[in-house]
């Protein structure tokens, strides 16, 4: 089977949507099938590599967003998408690309379309108000236009429920199981990270408005006001970071950038006692479960779906939610520093909640999917 997937926000270095794009390629390779993704760039280009064959289309640069961009012109992914003849259509962009759905309806393709975020979320942080109306017909009409809408998350999955969408499937997410573990922890990286703090926090994700990063150091004040010898390192890059680091030149703040060695990483998420999230509408957060699967801890905001995985299934805490404010984070991350050091099985349980979530259950259910479906009249 031929499965094709269309993409914007693919970020120039790392981001959710990539992990996610190379991750579906890997596994539907090794089920058997061809995997093409085509995703924005500076010009077009086409190669194959370990994930698949990649397109890349020329695109702009969204402004302040840290070098993500869109597709120009969605005629030529049509021209493309013609030539190329798939058996399945994903498509990640709920906005720019959702004409696909159409386009492959009219040709009997199966397609479907991954909610990678919250539109109600998104209006109501870039605006300051809800826009429930719009949201609803903007729902509405996508949904219309797949056979199915993916989400990964109850809290993803809430406002295509609100709407009573019939095609919604909720299919989590995985994390790289292999590659981030507990066994990545490394005493001397942590050392050297800590710069002589006592606990070391860590922010691993893009440095955007939507991400909240000023939370992490509100956070961080708030904690050495109380008298903890703590030090934050933020671990990615983004439109923020000049902003954020004006502002936190008085405190023990490391901003470490973007980290291209995969092992490094890993080990940098294993080697911290606390991974914070506080990205307020986050949909799923691979960042979060990838520091579960390294046995840390995580705090999140409590209005994004990363509580949904932070208890496992037998009521134990691998992290703890907390509002939307500094105090309220310094709150839980004193709370859990305190859980951890009493309860030695946290780390072996962190990782443990991450194992319900392999790529390959991810897969299997996309692949469910992608069996023959009801097409969509025309």
């Amino acid at each position: 089977m031929k499965i094709i997937h269309v993409a914007n926000f693919y970020g120039p270095k790392s981001g959710g949507i990539k992990t996610t794009l190379h991750n579906l390629g890997l596994g539907y390779r090794s089920e058997g099938h061809e995997f093409i993704y085509l995703i924005p760039g500076k010009k077009f280009a086409r190669e194959s590599n370990e994930y698949g064959g990649c397109i890349t289309l020329p695109s702009w640069v969204i402004p302040f967003s840290g070098g993500y961009r869109v597709i120009r012109s969605t005629r030529q992914v049509k021209s493309i998408l013609q030539a190329l003849k798939p058996d399945r259509l994903e498509v990640s962009d709920r906005f720019t690309l959702s004409c696909l759905g159409r386009w492959a309806s009219h040709r009997k393709i199966p397609a479907i379309v991954f909610s990678h975020e919250t539109l109600k979320g998104l209006v109501k942080s870039y605006f300051g108000f809800s826009l429930n109306k719009f949201v609803k017909w903007h729902n509405t009409k996508l949904a219309a236009k797949f056979d199915y809408v993916v989400t990964t998350t109850d809290f993803a999955s809430s406002e295509f429920n609100e709407i009573g969408t019939s095609n919604l499937v909720q299919i989590p997410l995985g994390v790289d199981l292999t590659n981030f573990s507990p066994e990545r922890y490394n005493d001397e990286l942590r050392t050297k990270m800590l710069k002589g703090g006592d606990v070391l926090l860590v922010h691993c994700g893009r440095l955007s408005p939507e991400k909240k990063p000023e939370r992490s150091l509100q956070a961080l004040r708030e904690l050495l006001n109380r008298g903890v010898n703590a030090r934050l390192v933020f671990i990615g890059s983004g439109p923020l970071h000049k902003k954020l680091y004006d502002s936190s030149r008085d405190i023990p703040v490391t901003f470490w950038g973007y980290v291209a060695n995969k092992n490094l990483l890993a080990q940098m998420i294993a080697s911290a006692d606390i991974s914070i999230a506080p990205g307020p509408i986050e949909t799923f957060c691979l960042a979060a479960l990838e520091s579960l699967a390294s046995g840390t801890p995580v705090v999140a905001s409590n209005t994004s779906a990363v509580g949904e995985f932070l208890k496992s299934k037998d009521g134990n805490c691998v992290g703890l939610t907390a509002d939307n404010n500094g105090a309220a984070f310094a709150d839980s991350i004193e709370k859990l520093l305190t859980l951890s050091s009493q309860d030695l099985q946290m780390r072996q349980r962190c990782r443990t909640q991450a194992e319900n979530f392999p790529w390959s259950k991810t897969i299997f259910e996309l692949n469910s999917l992608h069996q023959p479906l009801p097409i969509k009249a025309a």
